[in-house]
């Protein structure tokens, strides 16, 4: 300080405005990866996928939305962009998640989707 000649240091860190999470009923929370985290690993139960593969979507997820400037996020972008990467990963994993995230009513439903992953890949 050039009036008291003392030194001093200040420093400087990014100050991060938390994403919201606009859910379906107009509720709003903050983003919890620990959430999309649970509800993949269980879409990705007892199949052949790494943690790694999972914990990096979820760092890839968390940036581009962080990236996009938006300050609130509707669930349901959340969940097609979960629901596309699994899809690319493993068709099972793929339906578990997706009749959760569509709230499949009954089994015509499920059946539905699967024709469509069937129809996709001839």
């Amino acid at each position: 300080c050039l009036v008291c000649s003392r030194r001093f240091t200040t420093y400087e860190h990014i100050e991060e405005i938390p994403i919201t999470i606009v859910k379906k009923d107009g509720r709003r929370e903050v983003f919890n990866r620990d959430k999309v985290r649970q509800g993949m690993n269980k879409a990705c139960e007892k199949r052949n996928i790494s943690v790694n593969i999972i914990e990096e979507y979820i760092d890839e997820l968390e940036r581009d939305l962080k990236e996009t400037g938006e300050k609130e996020i509707p669930a349901r972008e959340i969940g097609h962009r979960i629901m596309k990467k699994l899809h690319e990963i493993d068709d099972v994993a793929y339906v578990r998640f997706a009749s959760v995230y569509r709230e499949f009513k009954d089994v015509n439903d499920f059946m539905s989707e699967l024709k469509s992953l069937l129809s996709k890949q001839e």
